[in-house]
């Protein structure tokens, strides 16, 4: 079976290796052929950022593989119940099945899968809604002790910032490896 890897870390501080050295693994246990790999560091709040993600759906719609692997379903969306139930029956209609290292049930067939999909969409978004409830919680603290927040005024960078082109990447593999 040909399949895609789609990697997702939300922050630079992140990498997505360790999700594409498990995924990589898992695909050759299985005896997948591994056809492209997505990778991003990207907020899955942030619509429209996903570019890795765009092109995931493109190949998946163009039917150039017959299943995608991912680490957690979270790392395809963070917006609830329904938003992963939509992204998993685009993928469906497009012949492609999803498969989650996190949660093996995706390979169940039936009715029961809806529903997982639908807790599982729903655990991400309050995990990720109380992530930031924690931090908001965290910097109104930190201004109530009349601290600035933010880099020092008059700070510079040291370094220039990358444009947010130059960290997204997909990596297309043919049988002489990969272009």
């Amino acid at each position: 079976m040909k399949v895609a890897i789609y990697a997702r870390v939300s922050t630079d501080s992140q990498d997505t290796e360790n999700q594409l050295i498990v995924l990589k693994k898992w695909a050759s246990e299985r005896g997948f052929e591994i056809a492209y790999i997505f990778s991003e560091n990207e907020s899955a709040w942030r619509d429209g950022h996903q570019l890795q993600l765009s092109a995931l759906m493109n190949h998946a719609y163009k039917h150039r593989f017959d299943a995608v692997l991912v680490w957690a379903l979270d790392r395809l969306t963070r917006g609830g119940p329904l938003a992963i139930l939509t992204m998993v029956d685009k993928f469906k209609r497009y012949g492609v099945r999803v498969l989650s290292y996190q949660e093996p049930w995706t390979e169940a067939p039936g009715e029961l899968a809806d529903v997982l999909y639908s807790i599982t969409g729903w655990v991400a978004r309050m995990e990720s809604q109380r992530r930031s409830e924690r931090t908001r919680a965290g910097l109104e603290r930190i201004r109530a002790l009349g601290k600035r927040l933010g880099r020092p005024l008059g700070a510079k960078d040291k370094k220039q910032r990358q444009k947010r082109v130059a960290r997204i990447y997909t990596q297309y593999l043919t049988p002489e490896g990969e272009v």
